[in-house]
């Protein structure tokens, strides 16, 4: 059951949330007036649907650009047509930049990828244009990885690290989702984090991969099947799943791995197609006829029968070439590790197609020269014709510039010891200027654009700093370092018994780790937000904070960009004197906008010295309110927080849909002593089995004290 719900829930694509998204970003919402006892409820009038630009792109929303959006969509729309290569968009937080790159994009009419520097960020962007863009092709593509620990060796300690990795297989899906409208349509916006710069199977190879099936084309039976093996589906009669195929006499089904909800039934007569059908795998139901359709490889790394012959070469050339630079040294141990692994490697090639850690042999199957970069997810789309839009731009880039540094240390000394052949190497993400080589047409879009876009850009950036909603800059105050802790603890008080939240921003993990400890003993629902929780699970972190399941979250560098939040009312920066990465002039203006988007805003920054940092960022605040104040009092305009529907951050718990599913199964009724009775009867057989030699009913054992442990943990 957890499976079929999915590991990740990315936004309720109802027509509701779409008039929600799109209004919070024009900032036109609507919010309930209050009614008493004695008045009468008259029935409310359904709101007009929304209204849909015309062209490619149809945007669907209820309100048009308003402030300064109807200028900036203009600058942006009038550089892209004038062929300039870099633009840069600074809008404040809650002025609606993603509203605006969405006329941008609707305007433009060409594919578009806009890059995210975290996946959080990306899955908020994702859920915002699925709803702005209901009939285009809205795709999300991140690291596909839960967990991840690459492979790696510690010569100091001749410790060998193996790659383990846990693949999330709803974003799997996404991915293929992403990359096969790439090459179906011209009407795509792909939400991506930085990972889409990493090496990726070639989109040549993908394309000439994949099985056409058309009615009333001749289709050989055994000739489909193997080409279905060759492109990695798996034949599964029993288990009916994403990435596999089961045969029933001449009817071949088989279930898309770019899918979830439909499969693929094709009904041969002899060797001819005789009815394509998409059906619904759980019922068997069928949904829809088709005339043709085209089954995608399941997996991005997939090479015809000719490449895999010249790869098998080229790597059996390359490890020739590779154990005399080793014998000359009389290193017999990473002679033997380096011929043990590729031997292996090759077999697998050789027998499936496929081997664990195939993308390090990516440029023997594309045929690139050494040194060559990889290709990508820029890759697929086409050339000199789209549009990248890379959000937070301030932080994105710099991560860009970064990426390819420590890969390449990592894997060098793999290399180095035998672990791989040098072409291992050429599994990398893309140098920054191997990136930039690649763009078209660029848009930067920051709150605070760095020296780097400002320069790209000659300096002229469309400015947009006045927010819809009438909302100003929230109210700034610099506090004495003394009794920081306590202080804020005041102030915290106050806007909890306002019903708001309160985030908190410190220098190090240890100090957000006790501020944590010491205000949850005290009685304030408070969590940490840090590095170590997994993706799914912080947007639901995020979540649960806005419906207040507790009230303050407290983090070290993880709140600054992006995030969505209209209930916090209040921001506390400990340390904002301590000038550096984390207090520079644009993290406390990031920090700072995080309060931007509550009517009632309070940002704190408790600080000895008055840094240049602080200085600007007032500066910088106050001159923002100013605009807007003069914006509001033209325009008549009363401000009012933004109205933001929680689904929109599109995230749920993993954890939670396995503890529905186990919570069904059990039917149990809160009886928590049985329950920790039944968890130790469950880990004592769990240990008997272990110790009988009997594995697999170990494991299966040790599921079900998770989920035991899990319901357990569920009710405190």
């Amino acid at each position: 059951m957890a499976k079929k719900k999915s590991e990740i829930q990315l936004l309720n694509q109802s027509k509701s949330s779409s008039g929600s998204s799109s209004g919070s970003s024009s900032g036109s919402s609507t919010t309930p007036s209050s009614t008493s006892k004695n008045t009468t409820i008259s029935t409310p009038i359904s709101p007009p649907p929304p209204k849909k630009t015309d062209g490619l792109f149809k945007l669907h929303s209820h309100n048009d650009p308003s402030g300064d959006q109807p200028i900036a969509i203009e600058a942006l729309y009038e550089g892209l047509k004038q062929n300039k290569k870099y633009q840069t968009l600074l809008g404040v937080t809650g002025s609606g930049k993603t509203f605006t790159m969405a006329h941008v994009i609707a305007k433009h009419e060409k594919p578009t990828l806009i890059l995210a520097h975290n996946k959080t960020l990306a899955a908020q962007l994702y859920g915002e244009l699925k709803a702005l863009f209901p009939e285009n092709a809205v795709s999300y593509f991140v690291s596909y990885y839960d967990y991840y620990r690459p492979e790696a060796y510690i010569p100091s300690t001749d410790v060998f690290i193996e790659k383990d990795s846990q693949v999330n297989e709803e974003i799997d899906r996404l991915r293929h989702k992403a990359t096969q409208s790439l090459l179906e349509r011209k009407d795509v916006i792909v939400v991506a984090s930085v990972s889409c710069i990493y090496g990726l199977g070639s989109p040549e190879n993908y394309q000439a991969q994949q099985l056409r099936l058309i009615v009333g084309k001749r289709l050989n039976r055994e000739l489909a099947l193997a080409k279905l093996v060759d492109i990695q589906y798996t034949r599964n009669d029993t288990d009916f799943y994403r990435g596999c195929f089961r045969v029933r006499g001449d009817v071949i089904e088989i279930y898309p791995a770019s899918e979830d909800d439909f499969a693929i039934r094709v009904s041969l007569f002899g060797d001819e197609i005789e009815s394509i059908s998409v059906f619904d795998p759980l019922r068997g139901k069928v949904v829809q006829k088709k005339q043709e359709m085209t089954i995608y490889p399941a997996s991005h790394y997939v090479a015809s029968e000719d490449v895999l012959k010249k790869a098998f070469s080229s790597i059996q050339k390359e490890l020739e070439e590779r154990l005399p630079y080793f014998s000359e040294q009389g290193r017999v141990l990473e002679i033997q590790r380096l011929t043990e692994r590729t031997v292996l490697d090759l077999e697998m090639i050789k027998e499936t197609g496929f081997c664990k850690g195939i993308e390090n042999y990516t440029r023997h199957l594309t045929g690139a020269k050494p040194g060559a970069p990889p290709p990508c997810l820029l890759d697929y789309f086409p050339k000199d014709d789209w549009l990248l839009i890379v959000d937070e731009s301030h932080v994105s880039l710099p991560q860009i510039k970064a990426m390819f540094g420590g890969d390449f240390s990592r894997k060098s000394t793999l290399v180095e010891y035998g672990f791989r052949l040098p072409s291992a190497l050429d599994n990398r993400p893309l140098k920054y200027d191997e990136f930039m080589t690649k763009l078209n047409q660029c848009i930067f879009v920051s709150a605070t654009p760095s020296e780097e876009e400002l320069r790209l850009c000659h300096y002229e950036v469309a400015e947009q700093v006045i927010r819809p909603t009438g909302l100003l800059d929230p109210v700034v105050e610099v506090r004495p370092l003394d009794q920081q802790v306590d202080d804020l603890l005041g102030e915290i008080r106050k806007v909890v018994a306002q019903n708001q939240r309160v985030l908190v921003t410190t220098m190090t993990k240890r100090m957000a780790e006790d501020l944590t400890t010491y205000y949850y003993e005290i009685g304030i629902r408070v969590k940490y937000l840090h590095s170590e929780i997994e993706t799914i699970e912080r947007s639901a972190l995020l979540r649960d904070l806005r419906l207040g399941v507790f009230d303050v979250l407290v983090g070290i560098n993880l709140l600054r960009e992006g995030l969505d939040l209209p209930e916090v009312a209040l921001v506390g920066i400990m340390d904002a004197d301590k000038e550096g990465f984390l207090r520079n002039r644009s993290a406390l203006i990031q920090t700072i906008g995080r309060a931007a988007r509550n009517l009632n805003g309070r940002v704190i920054l408790y600080a000895n010295k008055m840094t240049d940092s602080i200085q600007y960022a007032l500066n910088e605040t106050n001159r923002r309110r100013q605009l807007q104040e003069s914006y509001n009092l033209q325009h008549g305009i009363t401000p009012r927080s933004i109205q933001r529907t929680i689904t929109d951050l599109g995230m749920e718990k993993e954890e939670d849909l396995i503890l529905e599913d186990a919570l069904d199964l059990m039917d149990f009724e809160g009886q928590k002593e049985d329950l920790i009775k039944q968890i130790e009867k469950t880990k004592a057989q769990m240990l008997e089995l272990a110790k009988a030699l009997k594995f697999e009913e170990a494991v299966t054992k040790r599921e079900e004290l998770k989920e035991l442990e899990m319901i357990l943990l569920k009710m405190g």
